[in-house]
């Protein structure tokens, strides 16, 4: 209960306070076992947006900085792999004001990104998950553009959920298993959940040990459906904006507190 209440105080109104408890925090997390991969679902920016009397964009903008703040996180603490869901195949159903800001942000961050010295300096692969044909033409460049230019890095990996839909994942996963059984590449008695992962889009990526969704709401949303069988899933009720290190301390603190059996 006292977390709870922690997390939703103004920092400001205890700084000293906070600061030693995230110290705290830090320590207790570093000493444990560190999870390998990371997922979040970054969700709030629009109520977030609307709380403070802003346009979505305003939101949107806000957690494209909280990304960056995580990623630094993530790196202090040895997290190898990040994952984010930043747009799915659904989010196209909104206004056509809101998509178009979308796009034309990702476009500017994806290019932020090839030039960003932490990305090159830290050996960060960043790789777009999702059905890219979807996506406006500048902003599919872009982000190909990222993906080529950090190829070779694997120190550290992002990979952005973009035009992203976990059934849609598995459908076109499927779709290429049955194109290559008709071509006679594979046999249907070759077909196991090794095989399966080898096609979806980014097949080296570790299962998420932590899945974490901002924003309140208690529900995957049809995201990493194939990969999260096991992960640890973590809710929280502030919106994305707002997600401080104390939370993201809070939660891998818990993780290490679980016991995974994996079914045994």
């Amino acid at each position: 209960m006292i977390f709870r209440l922690v997390s939703h105080v103004p920092r400001i109104l205890f700084k000293p306070v906070y600061d030693l408890y995230e110290d705290y925090l830090l320590d207790k997390v570093k000493s444990g076992s560190i999870p390998r991969h990371v997922a979040i679902i970054m969700d709030g920016n629009r109520r977030w947006a609307r709380k403070m009397e802003k346009p979505p964009w305003y939101g949107h903008l806000f957690g494209s900085r909280k990304l960056e703040e995580i990623l630094e996180w993530c790196r202090e603490l040895g997290i190898r792999t990040l994952t984010v869901y930043a747009f799915s195949t659904e989010n196209f159903r909104r206004t056509p004001e809101e998509v178009r800001a979308l796009m034309n942000l990702f476009e500017e961050k994806f290019r932020e990104l090839v030039k960003d010295e932490r990305v090159h300096r830290y050996r960060i692969r960043v790789n777009v998950l999702g059905r890219k044909e979807m996506l406006p033409e500048n902003v599919r460049k872009a982000a190909e553009e990222a993906e080529r230019v950090t190829r070779k890095y694997g120190d550290y990996v992002l990979n952005i959920a973009l035009a992203y839909g976990g059934r849609s994942e598995i459908t076109d996963a499927v779709r290429d298993i049955v194109r290559d059984a008709l071509a006679g590449r594979i046999r249907p008695e070759d077909v196991d959940e090794d095989l399966v992962k080898r096609y979806l889009y980014y097949p080296k990526m570790p299962d998420p040990d932590i899945v974490i969704r901002t924003g309140g709401e208690v529900r995957i949303s049809n995201f990493l459906l194939y990969q999260i069988a096991y992960s640890e899933l973590f809710f929280v009720d502030v919106y994305f904006p707002e997600f401080r290190k104390i939370d993201f301390l809070r939660i891998i603190r818990e993780y290490q507190k679980r016991g995974r059996r994996f079914g045994r």
